[in-house]
């Protein structure tokens, strides 16, 4: 479908009061379907959301990303005529051109899932805290060498309808991307890594990767790979 009616963006949100909404408009103007989850946000992210005519579905509580993006993945599935899904941030690092091409990337039938990826054209606008980590999870991880991924923790990701009903996210934080990585390393889903674009604004940046979240991340892949 030319309109993008058969696909969906699920954005999951945290505290994104400033920036969601916008965030949504631009995406809006090509992918019309739109599920945002906020995450038991304390500031206004929800109004901001309501105001956009994308759906809103909401936590009472903060849950967490890997949490927050199968909530949106499951009432994404259940939408008529839903069979592409791109899970995007709300922050407005990643580009919604970005997103057209992976979705047309799956239309083509070759791919079941597309991930994205900072560092396969230079990452020199990735800070250099998240760089290291970033490289640091692709090298020790199997499941990622496995996938020659170079971008394991990339939330930037289109999957056609198989690929969602195979999924199913249990880590509700970061250390989510590790188990997706290892879903697909063992599921036989047909993976490239194409890459993307990330926006560092000043906003994000302010948010930041915190070096013991790094540590958390990397901690996590070594309990989970050493226990296989």
């Amino acid at each position: 479908m030319s309109d993008n009616r058969d696909v969906w963006l699920v954005i999951p949100a945290y505290n994104e009061g400033p920036v969601v909404g916008d965030v949504i408009e631009s995406a809006r103007e090509v992918f019309p379907n739109i599920v945002c989850v906020d995450d038991g946000s304390r500031d206004d992210s929800a109004e901001a959301v309501a105001g956009t005519g994308a759906h809103l579905v909401r936590h009472p509580v903060n849950l967490g990303q890997g949490a927050a993006l199968q909530t949106g993945l499951d009432y994404a599935m259940e939408q008529e005529g839903a069979e592409y899904f791109v899970t995007f941030d709300a922050d407005g690092q990643h580009q919604v051109a970005d997103a057209q091409r992976m979705v047309e990337l799956l239309r083509g039938g070759e791919w079941d899932v597309v991930l994205g990826s900072r560092f396969l054209t230079g990452a020199e606008t990735v800070p250099r805290l998240k760089r290291v980590v970033l490289r640091t999870a692709a090298a020790v991880s199997p499941t990622s060498r496995r996938l020659h991924l170079t971008d394991s923790h990339n939330g930037f990701r289109a999957l056609n309808r198989r690929a969602v009903s195979e999924l199913r996210i249990t880590i509700n934080g970061m250390a989510h991307a590790s188990e997706i990585v290892s879903s697909l390393a063992r599921s036989g889903l047909r993976v490239t890594e194409i890459p993307v674009e990330i926006l560092y604004t000043d906003y994000s940046r302010a948010k930041g990767q915190s070096l013991i979240n790094g540590v958390n991340i990397l901690f996590d892949i070594y309990l989970r790979e050493s226990s296989r």
